[in-house]
């Protein structure tokens, strides 16, 4: 939906940890949530009470993360989408007209061992608006020395300084980074610049995202990151 930040959420414990990050997202830009729930029968042929009875499993994991969000927030307009079919290929579709989404490292489908799952490795690989997998815990409860957003790689775009730009202004928090942004400072007050290896753990890594056919930083760091990760830029559409 227009305007709307969007939460892919499967009931699992990383996906309440995105759940928190996107309800800051919401309420610092002033946006409604979408919570986004996918379902499918895994079973090849089925009845259709079967079916049914799996169907209103998933609208129950719906409304709870919906309920959460609207319990913890300050009057917050939540919106819903169950949908039946794939929750990665239903997100980068919602993603076109979506301000922002935001998921988990991993869902209740991913194996014990994985560190991203499928759904917010596709996601991030492809959908039309910047997408942040949230991995550790969190936003909540907000440390007593916030780090900086940290925009990585050596050459970014300006998709990637604008969205971190705008992340630290939302948080009131520095912005750091590997380039130099003499530049790009003296057209951006209000936000504080420091040096890459000068600050606390990151709050955000920011990063492009790769273009079509290349693994660029972006896998790298949903991998091994220590923090929530932002993945911008135009989307890759490659195979």
């Amino acid at each position: 939906m227009a305007g709307h930040v969007v939460l892919g959420y499967d009931g699992s414990d990383f996906s309440m940890q995105a759940l928190d990050w996107a309800l800051d997202e919401a309420e610092l830009r002033k946006l409604p949530l979408l919570v986004v729930h996918a379902w499918q029968w895994p079973y090849g042929e089925a009845d259709e009470e079967a079916k049914s009875h799996l169907g209103k499993a998933a609208e129950h994991v719906m409304w709870h993360g919906a309920e959460c969000a609207r319990q913890t927030s300050q009057g917050l307009r939540v919106d819903t989408d169950l949908y039946e079919g794939s929750a990665a290929e239903r997100l980068v579709e919602l993603s076109k007209d979506a301000e922002l989404i935001v998921v988990g490292s991993r869902g209740l489908g991913a194996l014990p061992r994985a560190v991203v799952g499928s759904v917010a490795e596709y996601t991030a690989a492809h959908a039309a608006c910047p997408v942040i997998v949230v991995r550790g815990p969190g936003p909540l409860p907000l440390p007593e020395n916030p780090g900086p957003i940290v925009v990585t790689g050596p050459e970014p775009d300006a998709a990637v300084l604008e969205f971190a730009y705008h992340e630290a202004r939302l948080r009131q928090v520095a912005l750091a980074a590997e380039a130099d942004l003499t530049e790009w400072e003296r057209g951006h007050p209000g936000v504080r610049i420091e040096p890459a290896a000068d600050h606390p753990p990151a709050t955000l890594m920011v990063v492009r995202r790769a273009p079509a056919g290349r693994p660029g930083i972006a896998r790298d760091l949903l991998l091994n990151a220590p923090c929530p990760v932002a993945v911008v830029g135009a989307a890759d559409h490659g195979g």
